[in-house]
């Protein structure tokens, strides 16, 4: 299998969330990848549960204030950056990257006091890139022109 180069920030879009080019830090330390998520709710349509939320913050460039939803989704005890365990939403998603389209797994989090609304982490990156931590948006050079 091909690993691609990717730098520690890259630009990456998320079609089933209305994200086009969003920058995500890139963080090996971590093993989930997470998205920053607003008003998060479980809903009853139809007699199945559907989860709802906002992508990223207000004032965020990308930010549509469109509640996106999903009706398949479970929980997951996540433990954070200072070994607190928390629960947290999981979603299965698309999200594209260096010219291709990957399905993948994230957490839905409160990310507003971080720099970034999106993190990757290991499980998304195991097999599929090569990180050079001195660069950034580096995945351009593989988008189709």
């Amino acid at each position: 299998m091909d690993q691609k180069i990717i730098g520690r920030k890259e630009k990456i879009s998320l079609p089933k969330l209305g994200l086009n080019l969003v920058w995500a830090k890139v963080d090996t330390g971590a093993y989930t990848s997470s998205i920053h998520a607003e008003n998060l709710e479980v809903v009853e349509e139809n007699g199945k549960r559907i989860l709802r939320f906002q992508p990223l913050l207000p004032g965020h460039k990308s930010y549509t204030g469109e509640m996106v939803t999903f009706e398949h989704f479970r929980e997951k005890k996540v433990k954070n950056s200072f070994g607190h365990a928390e629960f947290r939403y999981l979603i299965e998603t698309t999200f594209e990257l260096a010219g291709e389209s990957y399905s993948a797994e994230f957490t839905l989090s409160d990310r507003s006091s971080m720099r970034n609304a999106i993190l990757l982490g290991r499980k998304i990156l195991k097999n599929r890139f090569l990180v050079d931590v001195s660069k950034v948006n580096l995945a351009r050079a593989y988008r189709v022109k």
